[in-house]
């Protein structure tokens, strides 16, 4: 807040060094702290949706979790909302505040408004000095109350980084979508099919060697009719279409002169 400052070179040092460690593990923490709530509230909200179900028949009353039923329902796996959980810690954020405020109003002799704003100032870690806690020489309860304090200002911090983080990412998703509708009325180039969309049969540079190792390293046969085929583009060697075949050189005469003259032709397969 202000109020406590570092005086001496040394004090002033040891600040930046511990500040750099103690940031990065408080936003640490914050982050697992997120990760938890998310947790908590998807396994709460997954408990209530298959109890939703069960009531409503689609899922039976001897069903436990993680079973089939729950994969055919699409529970595992299942996450809430962002917007679900903006609203959990919004709601949360709140009701730390006013306890919190009503604590600092009985205490600190301060105003619920004033209360109010210290708890945000606080918790969104502002600070700018103007009400701080804890300052009087005497308090009744001293221990009690600043173990409330530091509870309070803990969880209130908590809970407005996640609420902050959780804001970002739907302010992210609104300018995504604005930046979509401009995009589309302004540019006539988006209602265009793009032109550096290869073909839909493209061969990646390499595929034919890592598919096909097999029929440059033995004599080419295959199981099967359908291994060693390639797609259309790929450039294929006389040995490999007769090998993936089955077929000699003579059927393959026969089987192009057929198609060319539209009537069979009698080839020599001795020659």
């Amino acid at each position: 807040f202000g109020m406590s400052t570092p005086a001496t070179v040394a004090g002033k040092a040891f600040l930046i060094v511990y500040g750099l460690f103690g940031c990065a593990a408080t936003i640490l923490f914050f982050n697992l702290f997120l990760e938890r709530i998310i947790s908590l509230l998807a396994l709460v909200m997954k408990a209530c949706r298959e109890r939703q179900l069960r009531r409503s028949g689609l899922l039976p009353p001897t069903c436990r979790r993680g079973s089939s039923m729950s994969d055919v329902d699409s529970l595992i796996g299942w996450k809430p909302s962002v917007y679900h959980v903006m609203l959990i810690l919004g709601i949360l954020a709140i009701t730390i505040a006013c306890c919190a405020s009503a604590m600092y109003t009985a205490v600190e002799g301060w105003n619920y408004i004033d209360s109010l704003y210290y708890c945000f100032v606080t918790f969104s870690t502002i600070g700018f000095g103007d009400l701080v806690s804890s300052q009087n020489a005497v308090y009744r309860n001293q221990g009690l109350y600043r173990f409330g304090n530091f509870m309070f200002i803990l969880m209130g911090v908590c809970c407005i980084y996640s609420l902050f983080n959780v804001i970002s990412i739907v302010i992210k998703q609104v300018l995504n979508w604005m930046l979509r509708k401009f995009r589309c009325r302004c540019c006539p180039d988006c209602h265009k099919p793009s032109a550096r969309l290869g073909r839909r049969n493209a061969i990646t540079p390499g595929s034919r060697f890592r598919r096909h190792n097999i029929s440059m390293e033995t004599d080419g046969q295959y199981d099967s009719d359908t291994e060693g085929r390639r797609l259309s583009g790929e450039m294929i060697s006389m040995r490999d279409l007769t090998a993936s075949n089955k077929v000699s050189l003579a059927l393959l005469q026969k089987q192009l002169s057929e198609t060319a003259n539209g009537y069979p032709r009698n080839v020599c397969i001795n020659t």
